[in-house]
């Protein structure tokens, strides 16, 4: 198993972001969250290592601001 790198390795993190964001122009709230599922449904199936993808969806949980 692969540990998650969570250090920039993306050359162009601004630019994915700029694409990123392009893509959900004028999508509904509903069809923004329909696109973000496929992609991780999209992206997880290109990595491929289940124990990865458990350690990323961890590591997305415990980052997460929690609600008071």
């Amino acid at each position: 198993m692969s540990d998650l790198n969570l250090h920039r390795n993306l050359t162009d993190p601004d630019g994915f972001y700029a694409n990123l964001m392009a893509v959900h122009d004028g999508l509904s709230k509903a069809e923004s969250d329909a696109l973000n599922a496929r992609l991780i449904l999209i992206l997880a199936n290109h990595i491929g290592d289940e124990a990865l993808l458990a350690q990323a969806l961890h590591t997305a949980l415990d980052i997460a601001p929690r609600a008071e």
